[in-house]
């Protein structure tokens, strides 16, 4: 299976070692903020009643960063190098999208 790095996006070549040969395995779901940034101003007309949100890239334990949500909290408890936990959010009944919450100190 080549390097078995983790990767995302799910693309069909590894970045690290250029191999074709994947399987599909679990993250643990939990990382640390790595960069974020509070969006104040809606894009578009949809996300004014969404506004302040934290958008956010998290780095995964397992050494991959992807970019979503950090929701649940006050914008301004969000800090580089805090501990996130994922949750997912059923958007739809045909879309589910990774958001992020912070940690508590048990793991709960």
């Amino acid at each position: 299976l080549g390097c078995e790095r983790f990767r995302f996006y799910p693309r069909s070549v590894c970045p690290h070692c250029l191999s074709e040969r994947f399987e599909w395995r679990p993250s643990s779901g939990r990382g640390t903020v790595y960069s974020f940034t509070v969006i104040h101003r809606a894009p578009t007309p949809a996300f004014r009643d969404r506004v302040p949100y934290v958008l956010a890239l998290v780095e995964l334990e397992e050494e991959v960063r992807m970019m979503s949500n950090i929701v649940g909290c006050d914008p301004d408890a969000v800090k580089i190098g805090a501990s996130v936990e994922v949750i997912f959010d059923d958007v739809t009944d045909e879309v589910t999208l990774p958001k992020f919450r912070l940690a508590t100190a048990d793991g709960a």
